[in-house]
């Protein structure tokens, strides 16, 4: 009796251990994230970790588990760069619009299988059928933006700002970071001059190097995602970067540093979209975190967290993110809501011929190296 129980209770244990091993050595799929530096909700200051979350949610409901390699990129350049190469794979990559016209013109995404994403119904109308994805192929906008000047209201003089111009202020040499890639950095220039950022004309990007020449004894350093420590500590007082970004440094400035912000008549309107490249190794997952992205949690957390305008209807017409924003940050974040489309297509990046675009990197290395 007792050796009998005894063998029972053994195959028991036997049988539990098998679905426990199992159990853990079940099959754990993989998605390659690759994002902006800065541009998610990560846990930090009480925050959701997003893609903690989208784990767990994902196990959750279908019962696998899935990692999420999350890896960052400083400039829309870097990260095409990169994906051209052929060197590396990534399921998501959330370019600008720009870039994404250009990466659909070469064959580098994949059309979205929106019966994976049912929460596209949460996108904007005026976000959908824009000139980088008129058909509405490849891209669920993530969000949205304009990009101004930030300053240092204890260092600069308030009859100084307006403009472009007070990015060549002489009187703060020395104090003056600028774009570290072309695109962005040529823009202030031609945007100053009154240039067509999209021109072909060789003589338009000379003029603007020009510019550039004249600003260069001026500038600390050309940065990306470095302006933040530079702008927050008081390293550097001038810097033209997104409008979101500049929240996130008021939050970390020192305390003698008082960071105020404007947007230039003429300046660039983007948005960020999340689309799948030729590359992927895992269409539908890629197309689950989408979508689980648009879902009112995760998309209200991002929000909030990185400090740009949202496209999503879950998140602008949420009153308790609103009141958290406070009036002064909704209305720089979202006054152009009503116009964005005009404005996009009057004065944002577009996609450039390769002889251009040759052109331009060329003109860049003169000024970097010059």
């Amino acid at each position: 009796m007792k050796k009998t129980i005894s063998l029972l209770l053994c195959l028991a244990l036997v049988l539990s251990i098998s679905v426990a091993l199992a159990g853990c050595g079940g099959k754990t799929r993989t998605l390659n994230v690759y994002n902006w530096g800065e541009y998610i909700s990560d846990g930090s200051e009480g925050s959701l970790n997003t893609i903690k979350a989208f784990e767990k949610w994902y196990q959750e409901t279908y019962g696998e588990k899935v990692r999420v390699n999350y890896t960052t990129f400083a400039s829309n350049e870097d990260m095409y760069a990169k994906l051209s190469s052929g060197a590396v794979s990534y399921d998501l990559v959330i370019p600008s619009d720009y870039m994404i016209a250009r990466m659909a013109s070469e064959g580098m995404l994949l059309p979205l299988n929106f019966d994976n994403i049912p929460n596209y119904q949460y996108i904007d109308d005026s976000f959908r059928g824009l000139y980088y994805d008129p058909q509405n192929l490849y891209t669920v906008p993530y969000t949205y933006g304009v990009t101004g000047i930030i300053y240092d209201a204890n260092v600069v003089d308030e009859a100084d700002v307006g403009g472009w111009e007070l990015m060549w202020n002489e009187k703060y040499a020395g104090q003056i970071v600028q774009f570290n890639n072309p695109r962005d950095a040529f823009s202030t220039a031609q945007y100053k001059l009154g240039i067509d950022v999209n021109s072909t004309d060789h003589a338009d990007w000379d003029r603007a190097l020009e510019e550039l020449k004249a600003q260069k004894p001026l500038v600390k350093s050309y940065v990306m995602d470095e302006i933040y420590n530079m702008m927050e500590s008081g390293e550097a007082a001038i810097g033209a970067y997104y409008a979101g970004d500049y929240f996130t440094m008021v939050d970390a400035q020192s305390d003698d540093v008082d960071l105020q912000f404007y947007y230039p008549e003429r300046t660039n309107y983007f948005v960020d979209a999340m689309c799948i490249p030729s590359c992927c190794q895992d269409q539908e997952l890629a197309e689950i975190f989408i979508n689980y992205m648009l879902s009112e949690e995760p998309a209200v957390a991002n929000a909030a967290f990185i400090y740009y305008a949202s496209p999503n209807s879950l998140v602008y017409e949420n009153e308790e993110y609103l009141d958290e924003l406070g009036e002064e940050t909704v209305e720089i974040l979202y006054r152009f809501t009503d116009v964005f489309g005009e404005r996009l297509n009057e004065f944002a990046f577009r996609n450039l011929d390769a002889e251009t675009l040759s052109y331009i990197t060329s003109l860049w290395e003169t000024l970097k190296i010059g």
